[in-house]
Protein backbone atom coordinates (compact mmCIF):
# COMPACT_ATOMS: atom_id res chain seq x y z
CA UNK A 1 0.00 0.00 0.00
CA UNK A 2 1.10 3.55 -0.72
CA UNK A 3 0.06 6.43 1.53
CA UNK A 4 0.95 10.06 0.85
CA UNK A 5 -0.51 13.37 1.91
CA UNK A 6 -0.93 16.36 -0.36
CA UNK A 7 0.68 18.56 2.29
CA UNK A 8 3.82 16.41 2.45
CA UNK A 9 4.03 16.10 -1.35
CA UNK A 10 3.71 19.88 -1.77
CA UNK A 11 6.87 20.25 0.32
CA UNK A 12 8.88 17.80 -1.76
CA UNK A 13 10.27 17.35 -5.27
CA UNK A 14 6.80 16.13 -6.27
CA UNK A 15 5.69 19.79 -6.50
CA UNK A 16 6.54 21.15 -9.96
CA UNK A 17 6.05 24.79 -10.98
CA UNK A 18 5.74 25.70 -14.65
CA UNK A 19 8.57 27.77 -16.10
CA UNK A 20 6.02 30.34 -17.36
CA UNK A 21 4.46 30.72 -13.89
CA UNK A 22 0.96 29.69 -15.03
CA UNK A 23 0.53 26.60 -12.88
CA UNK A 24 1.92 24.25 -10.28
CA UNK A 25 1.33 20.53 -10.03
CA UNK A 26 1.82 18.21 -7.09
CA UNK A 27 2.34 14.71 -8.44
CA UNK A 28 0.96 12.30 -5.86
CA UNK A 29 1.29 9.15 -7.95
CA UNK A 30 3.99 8.64 -10.60
CA UNK A 31 5.31 6.03 -13.01
CA UNK A 32 7.67 4.48 -10.47
CA UNK A 33 4.65 3.69 -8.26
CA UNK A 34 3.74 1.04 -10.89
CA UNK A 35 0.00 1.78 -11.05
CA UNK A 36 -0.16 2.40 -14.82
CA UNK A 37 -1.29 6.03 -14.44
CA UNK A 38 -0.24 9.15 -12.56
CA UNK A 39 -2.40 11.36 -10.34
CA UNK A 40 -1.79 15.05 -9.73
CA UNK A 41 -3.37 17.99 -7.94
CA UNK A 42 -2.78 20.96 -10.21
CA UNK A 43 -3.40 24.65 -9.57
CA UNK A 44 -3.87 27.01 -12.51
CA UNK A 45 -3.37 30.57 -11.32
CA UNK A 46 -6.16 33.12 -11.82
CA UNK A 47 -6.03 35.00 -15.09
CA UNK A 48 -3.60 32.57 -16.73
CA UNK A 49 -3.93 30.73 -20.03
CA UNK A 50 -1.98 27.62 -21.04
CA UNK A 51 -1.66 26.07 -24.47
CA UNK A 52 -1.69 22.30 -23.97
CA UNK A 53 -1.46 19.44 -26.43
CA UNK A 54 -0.74 16.08 -24.82
CA UNK A 55 0.34 14.18 -27.93
CA UNK A 56 1.85 11.39 -25.80
CA UNK A 57 -0.69 11.17 -22.97
CA UNK A 58 -4.40 10.86 -22.32
CA UNK A 59 -5.69 13.01 -19.45
CA UNK A 60 -8.84 13.30 -17.34
CA UNK A 61 -9.29 16.51 -15.34
CA UNK A 62 -11.78 17.00 -12.48
CA UNK A 63 -12.38 20.52 -11.18
CA UNK A 64 -12.28 20.71 -7.38
CA UNK A 65 -12.58 24.50 -7.11
CA UNK A 66 -12.47 27.69 -9.17
CA UNK A 67 -13.84 28.57 -12.58
CA UNK A 68 -12.39 28.69 -16.06
CA UNK A 69 -12.78 27.29 -19.53
CA UNK A 70 -11.24 24.91 -22.04
CA UNK A 71 -11.17 25.84 -25.72
CA UNK A 72 -10.62 22.92 -28.08
CA UNK A 73 -8.57 24.24 -30.96
CA UNK A 74 -9.78 21.74 -33.59
CA UNK A 75 -13.32 23.15 -33.48
CA UNK A 76 -13.02 26.41 -31.51
CA UNK A 77 -15.60 25.25 -28.95
CA UNK A 78 -15.37 26.73 -25.47
CA UNK A 79 -16.35 24.53 -22.54
CA UNK A 80 -16.95 26.08 -19.10
CA UNK A 81 -15.12 24.52 -16.16
CA UNK A 82 -16.47 24.79 -12.61
CA UNK A 83 -16.46 22.62 -9.48
CA UNK A 84 -17.82 19.17 -10.26
CA UNK A 85 -16.90 19.32 -13.98
CA UNK A 86 -14.67 16.74 -15.59
CA UNK A 87 -13.11 17.04 -19.00
CA UNK A 88 -11.45 14.12 -20.69
CA UNK A 89 -8.82 14.57 -23.39
CA UNK A 90 -9.45 11.20 -25.04
CA UNK A 91 -8.20 12.21 -28.49
CA UNK A 92 -5.01 14.04 -27.49
CA UNK A 93 -7.04 17.25 -27.92
CA UNK A 94 -5.02 20.42 -28.46
CA UNK A 95 -6.57 23.06 -26.22
CA UNK A 96 -6.28 26.30 -24.32
CA UNK A 97 -6.99 26.17 -20.59
CA UNK A 98 -8.01 29.50 -19.06
CA UNK A 99 -8.46 30.20 -15.36
CA UNK A 100 -10.98 32.96 -14.57
CA UNK A 101 -10.24 32.35 -10.89
CA UNK A 102 -7.67 30.03 -9.35
CA UNK A 103 -8.48 26.50 -10.53
CA UNK A 104 -7.72 23.47 -8.37
CA UNK A 105 -7.80 20.34 -10.53
CA UNK A 106 -7.36 16.61 -9.97
CA UNK A 107 -5.61 15.12 -13.03
CA UNK A 108 -4.98 11.56 -14.16
CA UNK A 109 -2.45 10.76 -16.91
CA UNK A 110 -1.99 7.62 -18.98
CA UNK A 111 0.77 6.69 -19.53
CA UNK A 112 1.99 7.96 -16.18
CA UNK A 113 4.39 10.85 -15.79
CA UNK A 114 7.79 10.40 -14.18
CA UNK A 115 7.47 13.59 -12.15
CA UNK A 116 9.59 16.43 -13.53
CA UNK A 117 7.78 17.02 -16.84
CA UNK A 118 6.76 20.52 -17.92
CA UNK A 119 5.14 21.55 -21.21
CA UNK A 120 7.45 22.11 -24.15
CA UNK A 121 7.00 24.95 -26.68
CA UNK A 122 4.06 23.04 -28.26
CA UNK A 123 2.26 22.35 -24.96
CA UNK A 124 3.45 18.73 -24.92
CA UNK A 125 4.84 16.61 -22.09
CA UNK A 126 7.66 14.37 -23.37
CA UNK A 127 6.85 10.66 -23.30
CA UNK A 128 9.84 9.92 -21.09
CA UNK A 129 11.55 12.36 -18.73
CA UNK A 130 14.45 11.45 -16.46
CA UNK A 131 13.33 11.09 -12.86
Amino acid sequence: MILRTLKDAEQSERRVVSPDGNWESTRLLLKDDNMGFSFHITTIYAGKESHIWYQNHLESVYCISGEGEVETLADGKIHPIKPGSIYILDKHDEHLLRAHSELKLACVFNPPLNGKEVHDENGVYPLEEAS
